[in-house]
C-alpha cells in the first residue's frame, strides 16, 4: 500500500457493475472501497474477487456494537485479506481496542489498517447539536474522537478533509487521515456537507482521499481517476 493514495468508492449495487467498472482500468490497479450496499448484496466473495484482480481494498462497514461482537467480526474480516477497515469511534475505547485485537487474531499476514469514523461528512454541526445532543463543536468532537482512537491503538480516522489538520495536530503526523467529501468546484456536492477539492486535501495534509461519484459517474472514469490522482499527489 502507498502512504498517500486515492481510494475509489465502488458504491455499486452488484458485483457485475463493480467488476465491469474496474475492468476499465488496464494500466492502473486503483485502491477501492467496498461499502455496505455492495458487501451486503454480494457477500464476502466480492472482496475476494476484487483482491484477486490486484486491488487493495478498504472495507467500509463502520462496525459499532459491543466489544465482543466487534472483536469476532473483525477476525472474519481480517481473513478476507482486506487492507483497511473501520469502526465508529462513538463505540468507545473498549470497542476500538477489541476491534484491533480481532484483526490481529484473524490476519494471516499483515494486519489490516484500522481506522475510526469521527463524524460523517453528511453531518452538520446543527444536526449534531439538535439530533445527537452533542453540545461540543464539530471540531472539538472530531479532535476528541480522534484522540480516543489514537490512544486505543488505531491507525487513523475517517474525517472530513476540513478536520484533517485538527487530527494531525492532536494525534501526530503518523496518525492517518482518510477523507471522503472530495468534490471539484464544477461538480455536484450531492449529499455531502463538509467537502473540499483534491488539491486542498493535499495541502491540508490528508493521507488518503475517498472519491466516488466524481469518478464512477464520469463519462471517462479512468481519466477522471487520473485527474484526481494528479491533483491529490501533485504530480
Amino acid at each position: 500500500m502507498k502512504k498517500h493514495d486515492v481510494i475509489i468508492a465502488c458504491d455499486f449495487p452488484d458485483a457485475q457493475q463493480t467488476l465491469d467498472f474496474l475492468r476499465q482500468f488496464q494500466q492502473e490497479k486503483p485502491f477501492v472501497k467496498i461499502g455496505m450496499e455492495l458487501f451486503y448484496g454480494e457477500g464476502p466473495d466480492i472482496v475476494r474477487q476484487i483482491k484477486s484482480m490486484g486491488h487493495d481494498v478498504f472495507l467500509d462497514l463502520k462496525l459499532h456494537d459491543i466489544p465482543n461482537t466487534v472483536n469476532k467480526a473483525m477476525r472474519n474480516l481480517a481473513r478476507l485479506g482486506v487492507n483497511m477497515t473501520n469502526v465508529h469511534a462513538a463505540g468507545t475505547a473498549d470497542m476500538m481496542r477489541a476491534a484491533k485485537e480481532g484483526l490481529a487474531e484473524g490476519a494471516a499476514g499483515e494486519v489490516p489498517l484500522l481506522i475510526a469514523v469521527t463524524q460523517l461528512t453528511s453531518t452538520t454541526e446543527e444536526r449534531m447539536h439538535k439530533e445527537l445532543l452533542i453540545e461540543a463543536s464539530i471540531e472539538d468532537t472530531v479532535r476528541h474522537y480522534a484522540k480516543n482512537a489514537c490512544d486505543s491503538g488505531l491507525d487513523g480516522v475517517v474525517c472530513s478533509p476540513l478536520e484533517a489538520g485538527i487530527v494531525k495536530e492532536a494525534c501526530g503526523t503518523a496518525f492517518l487521515t482518510v477523507t471522503p467529501g472530495i468534490r471539484y468546484a464544477d461538480g455536484n456536492v450531492n449529499d455531502q456537507a463538509r467537502i473540499t477539492t483534491p488539491q486542498k486535501a493535499r495541502e491540508i495534509g490528508t493521507d488518503y482521499i475517498v472519491v466516488g461519484r466524481p469518478i464512477t459517474k464520469a463519462q471517462d472514469p479512468v481519466e477522471a481517476y487520473r485527474r484526481v490522482l494528479r491533483d491529490f499527489l501533485g504530480e
